[in-house]
């Protein structure tokens, strides 16, 4: 993290100087960030648009850097975008709402907050509508949307020729299953009354409506009134259906506890239910409900791989979807963490389906970059290397990670027990041979891996040879094991007691002498 560069009092960058060091030592620590934000905010007492310009410098790069690291707090954004609309204006102020929603575009909070800014500082009624329907788009579902769609009924009412508009607002909130959902139901159901029977319902409900009251009561009757008539009460079933959609997330609604981005962990109770609505409504079968509802939860709970990898095996089983899952995969990556690194090697694999395996390799390039050492992170990337370039190819690779002084000893034992897998496993001819050599040229190197020596003992036992000629390579191996290699007592007697094991299991007939006597040796 950059150095702060201001012009404040010696006591203020001493005081956020001080703070910045102790964010270098722990750069997750919340609290401390929000220390340096109040810290930033109060230099010179307060800032305002004629503060020092390198204040004012100092101000945005501590928010900069704050929502860098955590881009889901969307009260920040708001706090950020008012600050430069009391320093640099207006535009100002909106570049820092964009910046948000594209962080976090589901947060009916700060979208309510930017349409509101928008509203009282844009006189252009077309743009702020703009605005207002991006909004919809991105938080119009949501269960507690009712600030954002009260917002957009608020602004209409400004307007004296608006009744249309607010008319088709309502409509559309309606057929959303929403927390308050009665309120909206009972204000369309009332303005309906008064509007155009073609604007109360679709035109081919109205012609179904319309056969229906001839067809019961003759082309001469009261059509207007009975029309209306069936038309409220087709609102009115639509309210029961609505409310019963309602009453079932409900069910789990109550039980979000909390339903915007911490850093502090979730409960299992929370984690269950999460699991069990999402459950709900791809049940439903609904895409546009199933999106909302897993954008709403990967706020929530987006440190959890478990939720992106269900997020994007679901979208992967939808038509056209790749470009989404792709999406999903590089979102998940800003926040799950890289020490579980499942996610990026579910990213890794459809960019190599998909024909990409140079991204493939440079996204388990980047993963060792953060966690150098990774054994399955070094078998991915070989195997895709493998898979794309060819044998050699991938045991280059290996054999650079066990030239790499990034990569311990223990672990580099374990990578070379890999190599020797991957040659015994592509079958080419002379492949045991040299898988063999792999083993016996590193014995010396490797002489106190347990597991080295444990895989260098299954290799040899699993060899399909004739059985003098295997008996004769399994018991070098373990007399390696008991004079040359510096392994614990401990160790060694459960590595015999594996060779014993294979005595008895593929032996010939005249292993008992030798068992009973490595028996006593062994055990004493």
């Amino acid at each position: 993290m950059a150095a702060f560069g201001y012009n404040a009092s010696d006591e203020e960058l001493a005081q956020l100087e001080q703070l910045r060091q102790e964010i270098l030592q722990d750069v997750d620590n919340v609290e401390l960030w929000e220390k340096v934000v109040q810290k930033a905010e109060s230099l010179e007492g307060g800032l305002t648009r004629n503060s020092n310009p390198a204040s004012l410098t100092a101000m945005r790069d501590v928010y900069d850097q704050f929502l860098a690291k955590f881009p889901l707090f969307f009260g920040y954004w708001r706090k950020y975008a008012e600050m430069e609309f009391n320093i640099a204006g207006t535009e100002a102020a909106e570049y820092i709402y964009e910046r948000g929603i594209a962080s976090i575009s589901n947060s009916v909070d700060l979208w309510v907050a930017y349409c509101s800014f928008r509203a009282e500082t844009n006189h252009e009624p077309k743009i702020v509508r703009e605005l207002f329907e991006r909004a919809a788009n991105c938080v119009g579902y949501d269960f507690m949307a009712h600030p954002f769609w009260d917002k957009y009924l608020e602004y209409e009412e400004r307007f004296e020729a608006s009744s249309d508009r607010i008319f088709a607002i309502l409509a559309r909130i309606v057929d959303i299953p929403l927390y308050h959902f009665g309120r909206y139901h009972e204000r369309f159901r009332l303005i309906a009354q008064s509007q155009p029977l073609t604007a109360a319902v679709t035109p081919e409900l109205l012609a179904q409506l319309q056969a229906e009251v001839v067809a019961a009561n003759g082309p001469n009757t009261d059509i207007e009134s009975q029309l209306r008539a069936r038309v409220d009460a087709h609102h009115l079933q639509n309210y029961q259906k609505i409310q019963t959609e309602t009453a079932e997330r409900w069910n789990f609604e109550q039980l979000i506890k909390r339903p915007y981005f911490h850093v502090t962990e979730l409960d299992d109770e929370q984690m269950e239910n999460w699991r069990k609505y999402l459950d709900f409504e791809e049940g439903k079968g609904d895409y546009q409900r199933i999106v909302f509802l897993y954008e709403r939860c990967l706020t929530t709970a987006a440190y959890y791989d478990e939720f992106w990898l269900r997020y994007a095996r679901w979208m992967s089983a939808q038509s056209d979807k790749s470009e989404d899952v792709r999406n999903i995969y590089l979102r998940a990556c800003i926040y799950a963490p890289i020490a579980k690194p499942t996610v990026r090697v579910q990213w890794a694999l459809l960019e190599e389906m998909s024909g990409r395996a140079e991204v493939a390799m440079a996204i388990y390039a980047a993963i060792l970059d953060t966690v150098p050492g990774n054994v399955d992170i070094i078998n991915a990337w070989a195997n895709c290397v493998r898979r794309t370039n060819g044998l050699d190819a991938a045991k280059a690779t290996y054999h650079a990670q066990l030239a790499s002084a990034g990569v311990n000893h223990q672990t580099k034992a374990v990578l070379l027990t890999e190599l020797a897998r991957l040659v015994w496993n592509s079958h080419k001819a002379g492949a045991a041979e040299e898988a063999r050599q792999l083993y016996r040229n590193n014995q010396k190197t490797y002489q106190d891996s347990a597991f080295f020596w444990a895989s260098f003992l299954d290799f040899e036992i699993s060899q399909p040879t004739e059985a003098e000629r295997h008996h004769a390579r399994v018991k070098g191996v373990l007399e390696d094991i008991r004079h040359k290699s510096k392994l614990p007592a401990a160790v060694i007697k459960e590595l015999a007691h594996t060779y014993m094991t294979y005595l008895l299991a593929q032996g010939t007939k005249d292993v008992a002498k030798e068992y009973l006597a490595l028996d006593k040796e062994i055990n004493g």
